[in-house]
């Protein structure tokens, strides 16, 4: 794990105030130090400066005309070394570094296309005068930069940015927006705060005394898919099992996370498969709430505890399983810390309980495999399934923006206009949808609704797995994410994806054999949820804590009396707010989010706020 910074000017030669530009590097690593604790390097040389944090102690940024700051794991090196040293490439130090610059050498900047990996990085190139910025296809690890007078500016994370001198937070309308009508999600390309982009997935930016220039190296493409039904059962089988090898890596301990659903148990089933042949046990953990077992309550979004499927693949697998709880007081306790290591207000307790899974697992494991995005690319949510997600023309997970609006006061609503703001976004996106000409109204639907999903909600997942794991000390990886997958997927018509009515039949075709036919055929149920009462007083304590403190800087946005009427009245643990998560508790965790995030970060706001 790592966090990378710097910046970049082709005219400006920092290390004429040498000594002022290293207090600025060493601010930017202060930043990011949870990405990484074991190393702190930085350099200056010329036109650039750069940093990194890294768990890596061997990690190290050399004085040369080409440099590369790398965040990520590669997942074709073997291959790719071959492939260099046939051409007469030799390699020290760290591989995959060493790998991609000499790739770099060898192909120039469109060398990224032979990387299977997730990553994000820069590369300094003294020679040519330039700095290239590159994230993988997925957006699995996290890219981030401004333009200041000429000088770009790039980090890992908002944070590192705002080491920057001058650059301070400033939130526009369309960034109060973007917390208040889309968040947790948000637009692509995005930070939120004015001035500020992310680099897009599949995507790098080449910065030059020419200019910065975005350059796409990989997208989706619309096209027949011919392969029979049983072809593309095999054809998914083989690519889950090579991702899920390729990220074992041999050169380091690994376990996976174990819900019990089927993305996860397949997944460690593979995993637990390839550890045998070396007389080797995996690790599994899964994840609960202190008291579920008596305070769970079915509903249409979660059917069932997980915990009765994963004692049956701990079994199946004979695991070294590791059940994990995580109490009321420390998911609320962490909902600070969860918007600091996202930088804005995040998933509120889906997120906080998630670093505390993590950080539990990473004292164990230094990685772990993950079932994480098979919804998007398989089609498991209800949005690709119910009638009413067809006829809507909005984002599906969010149909009715009333649960945001609830708490908000008219004002702030009148100015922020959230339904226009939401359907520019969601028009924007379908206009990138690929299309494949010939198809049925009813397919081009789903094709809309798979890339809504690739584009918006999966990322808010990934964004998610980066931060808890990165800022608890584990490299979580995601072998549904593989590139690879997701292309050919995207193809696949839904008459195979949900043969016979049953939601990701393909996929659970593809692990027959693998798992007990009561877990691969087992209904859906997402991320598991606390039903403790105590949580909820717990939230409900700190809003009224909010709404009596006076400089509380959240109160411009909300209507007290709205929120009191909401505090009055009984959870709806059914209803959701944002995609499968219950309107209640998470909407009270997401406010005081709001509230801490406007405290911690002060942004500048517009001057009707």
């Amino acid at each position: 794990m790592c966090g990378i910074s710097g910046f970049f000017h082709p005219q400006q030669d920092f290390s004429e105030k040498r000594s002022y530009y290293q207090n600025v590097l060493d601010s930017m690593n202060l930043t990011l130090m949870p990405r990484g604790t074991c190393r702190q390097d930085t350099c200056i040389e010329g036109h650039f400066g750069l940093a990194q944090v890294c768990s890596d102690p061997t990690v190290k940024i050399a004085e040369n005309p080409l440099n590369i700051l790398w965040d990520g794991e590669l997942y074709n090196a073997p291959e790719l070394k071959k492939e260099l040293e046939s051409l007469g490439h030799t390699f020290e130090g760290p591989e995959d570094a060493r790998i991609i610059l000499a790739a770099y050498l060898e192909y120039g900047p469109d060398f990224v296309k032979k990387l299977n990996g997730a990553f994000a990085f820069a590369i300094a190139d003294s020679r040519y005068n330039r700095l290239l910025l590159y994230r993988d296809r997925s957006g699995i690890k996290p890219l981030f930069y401004s333009v200041q007078d000429g000088t770009v500016i790039f980090a890992s994370e908002l944070k590192g940015l705002f080491a920057w001198p001058g650059l301070k937070p400033e939130l526009t309308l369309e960034g109060l927006n973007e917390v208040f009508s889309l968040g947790p999600a948000k637009t692509s390309g995005s930070g939120v705060f004015k001035g500020i982009l992310e680099v897009l997935p599949g995507h790098f930016l080449s910065c030059s005394l020419s200019g910065l220039r975005v350059c796409s190296y990989w997208e989706l493409k619309s096209r027949p898919h011919e392969d029979s039904y049983q072809e593309t059962i095999e054809k998914t089988s083989w690519l889950l099992e090579d991702a899920v090898c390729r990220q074992m890596k041999p050169d380091s301990p690994v376990c996976s996370l174990l819900s019990g659903g089927v993305d996860s148990s397949l997944v460690s089933a593979i995993c637990a498969r390839e550890l045998k042949k070396k007389n080797k046990q995996l690790t599994t953990f899964s994840f609960d709430f202190t008291g579920n077992d008596k305070n769970f309550k079915a509903n249409s979004f979660q059917p069932s505890l997980d915990k009765p499927y994963v004692e049956k693949m701990v079994d199946y697998l004979d695991s070294d399983h590791h059940f994990l709880e995580c109490s009321a007081k420390d998911q609320f306790d962490l909902l600070e810390a969860s918007v600091l290591a996202h930088d804005l207000p995040a998933m509120a307790d889906v997120d906080s309980s998630l670093m505390y899974f993590c950080s539990q697992v990473a004292s164990l494991s230094p990685a772990a495999l993950t079932g994480e995005c098979a919804d998007e690319i398989f089609g498991g949510y209800p949005w690709f399934h119910k009638e009413e997600c067809f006829q809507a023309s909005t984002f599906p997970w969010t149909m009715d923006l009333k649960a945001r609006q609830v708490l908000l006061s008219d004002d702030f609503l009148s100015e922020l206009k959230m339904e226009e703001y939401v359907q520019n976004c969601y028009e924007a996106s379908l206009a990138q949808v690929p299309a494949l000409p010939g198809e049925s109204p009813a397919e081009a639907r789903r094709r809309e609704i798979s890339y809504l999903n690739l584009r918006w909600f999966m990322q808010t997942l990934l964004d998610r797995m980066d931060r808890a794991s990165t800022h608890s000390g584990l490299k979580a990886r995601v072998p549904f994410a593989d590139y690879r997958i997701i292309e050919y997927l995207w193809n696949v018509p839904w008459e195979m994806k949900a043969r016979d009515g049953i939601v990701k039949n393909l996929l659970r075709q593809a692990g027959r054999g693998q798992l007990p036919d009561e877990v691969l055929f087992r209904k859906k149920s997402p991320y598991p949820k606390t039903y403790d009462t105590a949580y909820e007083a717990l939230l409900s304590a700190r809003v009224r804590e909010i709404l009596e403190d006076s400089s509380s800087p959240v109160l411009p946005f909300i209507d007290k009396k709205k929120v009191l009427t909401f505090l009055a009245s009984p959870s709806d643990y059914g209803k959701p707010w944002y995609g499968q998560l219950m309107a209640a508790p998470q909407m009270m965790a997401y406010l005081i989010q709001i509230d801490f995030w406007l405290r911690q970060y002060r942004p500048k706001l517009p001057d009707f706020c």
